[in-house]
């Protein structure tokens, strides 16, 4: 079969799920997995007859996608921050939007620490995959990361990505709605956090396969109390942040001024709303106040 025979099947097969561009993406991604190709190899061997064994693995592939199962989970990869991680129904695929906070930390950092002194502890709340911390560690080597999840099998997930990307990284099995007051070994200089703060009544809005497949333990919260995550965060931050160190949150872009208005009633100094590439509200970092009491 010609690779441009099998671009078409792609598109055809995925039409009532995808459109066209995504369709072909997701085609690219495949053949990145299986042939080794790059977009430019495609362009110059479309005309290339693939071998059966080939094919066979790329129409298993289509099989498992025109089901809605994402690509990501379909191969077991994914990319974030131009690293690999393995990821699967356990846990959310990453996001460019994730990618773009883990960029403001680095930024941060690189401002505000000394970071060729050890003295960078960052705790990640709801790891999920672990490509925050991983990321961060990888940036930040000298850095002690710590990763905070309430479910086993998405840390087993975070462990083998730390592993596999040669990052040292603590992970805690811990519900940082209640958490247990020996959680942490030391105070951390910064605390992130990607918790579920997508809305029920947002669902229908949603990507079908997002619904179907994804964890909804990481995406969703309740209509009545939205900030629960972040009120939770908030105040265990207010605990156990050393004074002055910063709190870095993705948001809701819908509840990015009731998010603000929290961290304004707990006390938070230097207050940021930052908004991603698309223009939305969708990251916000704050200080801890130097009186604790707060």
């Amino acid at each position: 079969m010609e690779l441009k025979y099998l671009a078409n099947r792609f598109k055809t097969a995925l039409s009532s799920i995808y459109d066209e561009d995504e369709a072909h993406a997701i085609f690219l991604i495949a053949i990145a997995h299986v042939l080794h190709y790059s977009k430019g190899d495609y362009l110059l061997k479309k005309e290339t007859i693939l071998s059966v064994e080939n094919t066979n693995k790329l129409e298993q592939i289509l099989v498992q996608l025109a089901t809605g199962r994402p690509i990501q989970y379909v191969l077991g990869e994914a990319y974030f921050y131009g690293l690999q991680f393995k990821v699967n129904e356990s846990v959310l695929i990453p996001r460019p939007e994730t990618e773009e906070l883990v960029e403001w930390i680095l930024s941060v950092c690189s401002l505000q620490f000394a970071i060729e002194e050890p003295r960078v502890n960052i705790l990640d709340i709801g790891t999920g995959s672990g490509c925050i911390a991983v990321a961060l560690k990888k940036h930040l080597p000298i850095a002690q990361v710590l990763a905070l999840d309430i479910a086993a099998d998405s840390l087993a997930i975070a462990q083998e990505n730390a592993l596999f990307n040669h990052v040292d990284i603590e992970f805690i099995l811990d519900d940082i709605l209640s958490p247990q007051p020996t959680t942490l070994k030391l105070k951390p200089t910064i605390i992130v956090s990607n918790p579920p703060y997508i809305k029920e009544d947002e669902k229908e809005a949603m990507h079908t396969n997002v619904l179907v497949h994804e964890p909804h333990r990481a995406l969703f919260v309740s209509n009545e109390n939205p900030l629960v995550f972040y009120h939770a965060i908030a105040d265990f931050a207010l605990e156990n942040l050393t004074a002055n160190g910063l709190l870095f949150f993705e948001i809701n872009e819908y509840l990015g001024k009731q998010t603000v208005d929290l961290l304004n009633h707990k006390g938070f100094n230097n207050i940021q709303l930052k908004k991603d590439m698309q223009g939305k509200d969708r990251m916000i970092c704050c200080t801890k106040p130097e009186d604790e009491t707060v």
